[in-house]
């Protein structure tokens, strides 16, 4: 239902019980007006009719008769004068107010009271009967009545008309609103509402406003979330492919210097060798020869210091467990000053992906560790549950220097980056009074 036709109704309701509580008052009145009338003019009647009789009673009706006729009519009350055989010698005359009309019999019904005919029997065997006849009273009773209906009735459609026209135009701007938030709905955010007339209406329109510029700025904030979401994860599907492309290429450049410089290299130390043996120790070219097989013995052991950071070829033959071993290994023995420990329950496959991530955590945190930290321990704990494997790398350092979160230490941001691709997350603290420790976790489902 509408507002308009609901505030109509309750006007309606509200005044059409005034009409009818002013016709019941009016009806009341009438009623108890009446009542009163035919009382007092009953005792008037009687009394004054009582005393006559008793003065003028003498057997003879005329007296009584021509009183009666000089009495005329006695307020609400009919007067009839009867012989001893019944016949009718004396009746009141008709009123002349209002003559010829009368109320509805059940409004009179109504409204007139039951009252006793009072009879006065005369000497002679005559009579006389006094009844009540409030006929008239009845009738301004039903003119009151029917005038104040054609009052509340012109009072209550004038009303209705008033309040329906005035309703109408305070709803006005309803549809309008209304027609806003449709568009709205349909996602016309750009909509605005004109001014609206009216104090409410046109705070119901500026905030309406407000709103739809709200959404309209959100929506625009949205889409250019989605959009930088979209152009995150083609950023990041590009890294992942260039990840895998580094990773091959890592792989493809180690083995070249495990299988091909390598072998160059340790051909030359033997050249070198040779060459020294067939000339005596103190001639210069044994020296030079002693020279390039130092140099060769260098190069070797730098070019096998640079092929695990490179790519540790021995996670495709060995698996990622002894790669650990071995790395950890080496670098005890590079700094046996500290002292390094690995615990690891890790399954049979884990996949090349999350194995290459693992060894890369490990290896950037330790060799970060050896170069920034000076610690004197370094603990490896890596543990696989059914979902996750979980790496946590702890030293006893000096902590994080300062500003190491700023941009340029590509490592650590290129081991997030890795984290991000997988799906995990990594977590680098640093404990007081010192020590650092760095936590990645990723899922086991995780491919790139």
């Amino acid at each position: 239902m509408k507002l308009r036709t609901h505030v109509n109704l309750i006007v309606a309701s509200l005044s059409a019980a005034l009409v009818v509580l002013a016709a019941w008052l009016q009806f009341d009145g009438t009623r108890r007006s009446v009542n009163e009338e035919i009382a007092g003019a009953n005792i008037v009647a009687t009394q004054l009719l009582a005393r006559m009789i008793v003065g003028l009673d003498r057997g003879d009706d005329r007296l009584l008769l021509l009183f009666l006729q000089q009495l005329g009519r006695v307020r609400a009350h009919e007067i009839t004068m009867r012989t001893a055989d019944h016949q009718v010698i004396y009746q009141s005359p008709p009123s002349p107010y209002k003559a010829g009309r009368e109320a509805p019999a059940w409004f009179a019904q109504l409204i007139l009271p039951t009252t006793p005919v009072h009879v006065f029997p005369l000497a002679s065997g005559s009579e006389i009967r006094v009844e009540a006849n409030a006929s008239r009273a009845i009738l301004d009773g039903w003119d009151n009545l029917i005038d104040l209906m054609i009052v509340g009735g012109l009072a209550f459609a004038v009303l209705n008309a008033a309040v329906f026209w005035l309703v109408g135009r305070a709803v006005a701007p309803w549809p309008v609103i209304v027609d806003g938030l449709s568009r709205i709905e349909r996602g016309d955010l750009q909509h605005r509402l004109p001014e609206l007339k009216g104090h409410e209406a046109q705070m119901m329109g500026a905030t309406f406003n407000r709103m739809a510029a709200s959404l309209e700025e959100k929506q625009i904030s949205d889409r250019k979330a989605v959009e930088a979401e979209q152009r995150l994860q083609q950023r990041r599907e590009l890294d992942q492919i260039i990840e895998q492309r580094l990773d091959e290429e890592r792989r493809l450049i180690a083995r070249e210097l495990h299988d091909e410089f390598a072998q160059s290299v340790t051909a030359i130390r033997s050249f070198a060798v040779v060459i020294m043996n067939q000339h005596p120790a103190e001639s210069r070219t044994a020296e030079v020869a002693r020279l390039i097989s130092t140099e060769a013995a260098r190069l070797y052991d730098s070019m096998h210091g640079l092929i695990p950071r490179l790519a540790p070829l021995t996670l495709d033959t060995l698996g990622l467990a002894e790669t650990l071993e071995g790395f950890i290994k080496q670098w005890q023995g590079r700094h046996p000053s500290i002292r390094f420990s690995l615990r690891h329950q890790l399954p049979a496959e884990l996949g090349d992906s999350i194995s290459i991530a693992i060894y890369r955590v490990v290896q950037e945190a330790v060799i970060n560790a050896v170069r920034h930290g000076n610690p004197t321990t370094i603990a490896v704990d890596i543990t696989c549950s059914d979902s996750t494997a979980r790496v946590r790398i702890t030293d006893n350092g000096v902590g994080l220097p300062e500003g190491w979160s700023r941009p340029g230490h590509f490592g650590l941001r290129g081991l997030q980056e890795r984290m991000a691709m997988l799906r995990g997350t990594l977590s680098l603290v640093s404990h007081e009074p010192h020590g650092v420790e760095l936590t990645a976790e990723i899922p086991l489902g995780a491919r790139v």
